[in-house]
């Protein structure tokens, strides 16, 4: 009995001493995981705060750079126009007569008109691809399909270009008669390389932009809103027109903004089609309304790769730089817009 007794005391001691290991041995874990995830949580950190002072230096000093041609056109810069045929000029001029006056009017009209245009053709297209692919397709083809959405997206934008050149600008040309043509005899010749181009280009590279983003929000819907809606007799198209629709446009909304940010930055597709002539196209000066889409223009963006080369003259390299100035508040309005969108949408549906 007394062996017994001491059996079971030395059994309650081992028990005891075996949890006692198991505690510290989960304290410990827990320790080496507070570590870890400090660790991840800090470097997680500094990463952001380096990537917002790498930003904050491009913007000052970008900034800095453009500061001669402000300071010397003031609000001209945004409202003249001529600015590739004084970019030549003053890349020629005399380093003791510079040129200093530069207009990118121009260049604002053809941005807007490309990012417009694209827009105008891309978004619907898009928005309807996407409800296609997320609630009408077969369900064994929606995976394909979005696989190659999200390829297309990923496309380096000079294959774009390089189709445009070969398929689209040579299309668009046939369409060009002596009339057109004769409208601008001694300013340039119409071979194509045009606004359309520029807007049916820019169609293609934003349409996976805005179909994928478009997906993400349909496919966010809760599952419930679409058992409701067919509980109470709606058919798919009236579920998809008056349920997801409505419920995803926080995220289609933004989705459209981005593509607008994407189409304005975009350099070396447009500039490979678009002719790179800053006029203003004017449908009240052509022949026909219609025919202002088949001249050239030029974009911010286009303009900065077309003239790199004369970035070594003190004023030229300044313009620009202003134009970068341009396209990066452009870019961060449209960001902060999308967000903007986003948020008061959700709120006024009650998600947040």
């Amino acid at each position: 009995m007394h062996l017994q007794q001491e059996y079971l005391v030395s059994e309650k001691n081992i028990i005891s001493g075996d949890e006692l290991a198991n505690n510290e041995e989960i304290q410990q874990n827990r320790k080496w995981k507070k570590i870890r995830e400090f660790i991840i949580e800090k470097t997680f950190l500094l990463i952001a705060v380096l990537s917002g002072i790498i930003i904050l230096i491009i913007f000052v000093f970008i900034g800095i750079k453009s500061v001669k041609v402000f300071s010397e056109n003031g609000i001209g810069f945004l409202t003249n126009l001529g600015f590739d045929q004084q970019i030549w000029k003053a890349a020629r001029a005399s380093a003791d007569e510079p040129i200093k006056t530069f207009g990118v009017f121009g260049l604002i009209i053809g941005t807007l008109y490309t990012s417009i245009g694209a827009l105008l053709i891309s978004a619907p297209v898009g928005i309807l691809t996407a409800v296609v692919i997320t609630e009408l397709a077969p369900v064994w083809l929606r995976r394909p399909f979005q696989i190659i959405i999200r390829y297309l997206a990923s496309v380096p934008s000079v294959i774009y270009g390089l189709i445009g050149i070969l398929v689209i600008v040579p299309f668009i040309k046939q369409f060009i008669t002596i009339e057109m043509q004769a409208q601008y005899i001694g300013y340039f010749q119409m071979t194509g390389r045009s606004l359309l181009a520029g807007v049916i280009v820019l169609s293609f590279m934003i349409l996976p932009i805005i179909t994928a983003l478009t997906i993400d929000a349909l496919k966010a819907v809760p599952k419930r809103y679409r058992e409701a809606a067919y509980s109470l007799g709606f058919s798919p198209w009236r579920t998809i027109i008056k349920v997801l629709i409505p419920s995803a446009k926080s995220g289609i909304f933004a989705g459209i903004i981005l593509a607008i940010g994407a189409a304005t930055g975009e350099a070396i597709a447009v500039s490979m089609v678009i002719g790179g002539i800053g006029i203003v196209p004017d449908p009240t000066q052509c022949i026909s309304p219609v025919h202002s889409l088949f001249t050239p223009v030029l974009t911010l963006a286009s303009a900065i790769v077309n003239k790199s080369e004369t970035l070594t003259g003190e004023y030229t390299s300044s313009a620009l730089f202003a134009c970068g100035v341009l396209l990066l508040v452009t870019c961060t309005i449209l960001s902060i817009l999308s967000k903007a969108v986003d948020y008061i949408v959700k709120r006024r549906v009650g998600i947040e």
